[in-house]
């Protein structure tokens, strides 16, 4: 099925049929404590890697195959969850964000789907990093209190 066909036919569709959808994001720092984060072709800003669990997956297997999809990031030890984020502009929509502490790298196989990955400290995150990932971060390596929901705009 052509990236096309998927992105502007098939995913608003789901989105305005499913009771719910739900999804992973990873949350991934390197040896000197930057934060893997990627930019998608179809969405703006910088976001933690990650993306939708398809029917049969658990959380844990589209966790691992979204952060080796799309940053070369193979999880080798157990991920710990930080928290499930619900969306305020797709209602039903959910994220579970996981901090992976035992990773190791690998090949990614994201084809056009990423157009940026890269480590980035704390202190200087892209100017155009979203909200939701912004908040998320300032959750776990801040301190900042947990929020129910992926961000304030959306």
């Amino acid at each position: 099925m052509s990236e096309f066909v998927n992105r502007y036919l098939f995913r608003p569709y789901w989105r305005l049929t499913r009771a719910m959808t739900l999804g992973v994001r990873g949350v991934v720092r390197d040896g000197d404590g930057r934060v893997l984060l990627v930019k998608h072709s179809y969405l703006p800003g910088w976001h933690l890697p990650g993306g939708g669990v398809e029917r049969g997956e658990t959380l844990m297997f589209a966790l691992r195959r979204e952060l080796q999809e799309e940053g070369g990031v193979e999880v080798a030890g157990a991920p710990r969850l930080h928290g499930v984020f619900a969306s305020r502009s797709f209602a039903g929509d959910h994220v579970a964000v996981f901090v992976v502490e035992d990773w190791r790298a690998v090949a990614h196989s994201h084809g056009h789907e990423i157009t940026g990955c890269d480590f980035f400290d704390l202190a200087q995150l892209p100017q155009d990093t979203t909200e939701g990932t912004r908040a998320r971060l300032s959750e776990i390596f801040a301190g900042a209190p947990v929020s129910e929901f992926w961000s304030r705009e959306e």
